[in-house]
């Protein structure tokens, strides 16, 4: 029985350590031996035990210091990702700049990519028609395995900042004072401001441009926007240029008015005619006094018809409205600002 537990032991130490105890037992209960015989062979039966034990640590060590047998992967393929993985990590998005904001995410889409938008200047504004912007920077990128793309775009004819998040670059109201009609044309014109949405306006209240668009030789005093304002080219009318004739120079104040000698609203350089010597006339029952004129029953000074006194070339308003100056009657009319005219 202690060989037994030799065995067991070797096998297994639980085992091993069940076993001693039963033979333990069974030595101390059954045989008729001596007390020291008995204690000799418990003895005995633990030392065997714990050689046993250690015999079967040094087998399980030498069991674990042998090479396992691997299996041989020299001609197996090497592992490589997926080809719609490496796609994904490798795509890049297509170029979307300068398409319209919504045809730009319709392509996206259409792509594979999920995609969104931004303003792309400095003023961050809320993008609400989408067909009226345009894409000026696209920056990828990739979220729970989905493709994103997100577009930063101005409205349209907006140039593109230089970065995204950047100031609008407006071209610039150059300093155009002195300079002719024509000169100032074409240096806005280099600048990308259409001809025909710039505008001259005479730059003395009582006196108007020729007609015929004769004053290429004319001068500019102000502009609107001023020197170095953004000149917003989506405008119908980006930039306005108040004009002087020749030898006029240009008005110390913003409703400066030209000599007029008769006061009869026509500057004194384009009326060569004093309207005052046929004032020294009367007839057909009127009369002149006092720089007011009555005669078949009408008053300029709003005595009878109602008609109000106005100051020839100056601002007016509402559009439409009638005056009179020394018995001419002007109208609150255009081009550019209302002015009394004729």
């Amino acid at each position: 029985m202690i060989a037994l537990v030799a065995v067991l032991a070797a096998i297994s130490f639980p085992l091993g350590f069940l076993a001693m105890i039963a033979v333990m037992v069974l030595l101390w209960v059954l045989p008729p031996w001596k007390w020291g015989a008995k204690l000799g062979a418990t003895i005995g039966t633990f030392l065997l035990l714990t050689v046993a034990s250690g015999l079967s640590g040094q087998l399980d060590e030498a069991g674990k210091g042998k090479p396992r047998p691997v299996a041989d992967k020299a001609h197996e393929p090497a592992a490589s990702p997926s080809p719609a993985k490496s796609a994904a990590l490798t795509a890049k998005a297509p170029d979307y700049t300068g398409k319209p904001l919504n045809e730009a995410k319709q392509r996206a889409r259409a792509a594979g990519y999920t995609p969104g938008a931004h303003d792309a200047s400095a003023e961050h504004r809320t993008i609400v028609l989408q067909s009226g912007w345009v894409v000026c920077f696209q920056r990828p990128g990739r979220d729970d395995g989905r493709k994103l793309v997100d577009f930063g775009a101005v409205k349209d004819g907006e140039p593109c900042p230089e970065k995204d998040g950047g100031r609008i670059p407006w071209p610039a109201m150059p300093d155009l004072k002195g300079k002719t009609w024509t000169a100032s044309v074409r240096a806005l014109s280099d600048l990308g401001v259409k001809k025909d949405g710039i505008r001259a306006e005479a730059a003395y209240a009582n006196d108007t441009l020729p007609g015929d668009g004769g004053y290429d030789d004319w001068t500019v005093c102000t502009t609107d926007p001023a020197d170095g304002g953004d000149i917003d080219t989506r405008s119908t009318n980006p930039a306005t240029l108040d004009l002087t004739a020749p030898g006029n120079g240009c008005p110390g104040s913003a409703h400066a008015s030209l000599p007029d000698r008769d006061d009869d609203g026509t500057p004194d350089y384009r009326d060569k005619h004093d309207d005052r010597d046929d004032r020294d006339t009367t007839g057909g029952g009127g009369s002149t006094s006092g720089g007011s004129t009555s005669g078949g029953g009408s008053s300029s000074s709003g005595g009878g018809g109602g008609v109000r006194t106005v100051t020839p070339g100056a601002f007016c308003s509402p559009p439409g409205a009638a005056g009179t100056s020394h018995g001419r009657t002007y109208t609150c009319k255009g081009p550019g600002r209302n002015r009394w005219r004729q």
